[in-house]
């Protein structure tokens, strides 16, 4: 029997079968492809939002044994929350090598802002730059860093100057008629506080060109903005100026230091304390009569300020080169009705 007309056949229904199982197959594989395409494009996506949209504000502030540095560390964590930030949260404990060591782990970890008070506004430029080139915008909450060559996106601050005034005058009103010797307890390493003594000082020379007893500023000595140094500065002055009759220390802790150091020497009286900040320990001086006054300043509002550019600079906002929060001069009445007080 000849088979090749059946051979023939068989061969051209085995190559259709091969054509169709192909185009069945092709068309399948270029379904599932396109599929699984949009699928995985579609996970890669949401694994890009889900990293980008986890945002961190890392905050390294002077330091975290002010009681007033806690308070806006405190208050930027609290507003970031309700805003969708975690915060870190780091002190610089006074300590330019250390809070440069800090902006470096933040620049590595890629954080979204940061947020600085400076140890030393001039030493801490290289690391400020170094964030810069990295594109992490960088904001100074309370202490500035007006230095060239660096990039802040804003300055969110007590306005120090304003506050050193009302100092001023909080000291022409203790002394009265009288006048006397005044010492000052500074902290220089800090812009604000340079701002502070700058404003009492012009206070001060504006009443003594028209007063019949002057105010004589008679030295200014190093705090360090803490009790145990504010102490030993008052202690110095008072052995140089037996006759001292006012102190402006720069902060509380410094102004506290003094109180304690005047409580020793049984000067107690004599001598009289203007302050700055309004601290709660502070605040209590002033209601027992040991401290005169305090400018005071509100470092929660300075959080909410600092956390609110943030956000603003995240949207492309222009944001104004610097937000003061005005102080207000506390005296004892205001102590006395201050139900926060025992």
């Amino acid at each position: 029997m000849d088979l090749s007309p059946f051979f023939f056949l068989g061969t051209i229904m085995k190559i259709r079968l091969w054509f169709l199982f192909t185009s069945m197959l092709l068309g399948s594989l270029g379904c599932g492809t396109s599929e699984d395409a949009v699928k995985s494009s579609g996970s890669q996506r949401t694994d890009i939002v889900s990293a980008t949209s986890k945002r961190t504000i890392g905050v390294s502030l002077l330091t975290l044994d002010n009681p007033f540095f806690k308070v806006i560390g405190d208050s930027i964590t609290a507003e970031g929350k309700k805003l969708g930030y975690e915060t870190i949260v780091v002190s610089g404990d006074k300590d330019v090598a250390k809070q440069s060591n800090q902006i470096k782990d933040f620049i590595v970890k890629k954080v979204s802002a940061i947020v600085l008070s400076p140890c030393d506004s001039k030493s801490i430029i290289p690391v400020i730059q170094e964030a810069n080139a990295a594109g992490i915008p960088v904001f100074t909450v309370d202490i500035p860093c007006n230095e060239p060559g660096v990039k802040i996106a804003t300055q969110v601050a007590t306005d120090n100057y304003g506050g050193g005034k009302e100092a001023g005058h909080a000291m022409i009103e203790a002394l009265g008629e009288a006048g006397g010797k005044v010492a000052i307890l500074h902290f220089k390493q800090a812009e604000s506080c340079l701002l502070r003594v700058k404003g009492f000082r012009e206070v001060i020379d504006e009443h003594n060109k028209s007063a019949a007893s002057k105010i004589d500023l008679v030295t200014e000595l190093e705090s360090g903005g803490a009790k145990d140094m504010g102490y030993k500065a008052a202690e110095d002055s008072l052995q140089a100026h037996a006759d001292l009759r006012g102190i402006f220390a720069i902060n509380d802790p410094a102004a506290l230091g003094a109180v304690a150091a005047f409580e020793k020497a049984g000067k107690a009286n004599q001598v009289l304390i203007v302050g700055f900040d309004g601290q709660p320990e502070g605040k209590q001086a002033i209601k027992e009569g040991k401290i005169y006054a305090d400018p005071i300043q509100f470092p929660d509002k300075m959080g909410i300020e600092i956390v609110a550019a943030i956000v603003k600079h995240s949207k492309g906002e222009e944001l104004l080169p610097q937000i003061l929060i005005p102080t207000s001069l506390y005296r004892k009445a205001d102590a006395e009705a201050d139900p926060q007080l025992k």
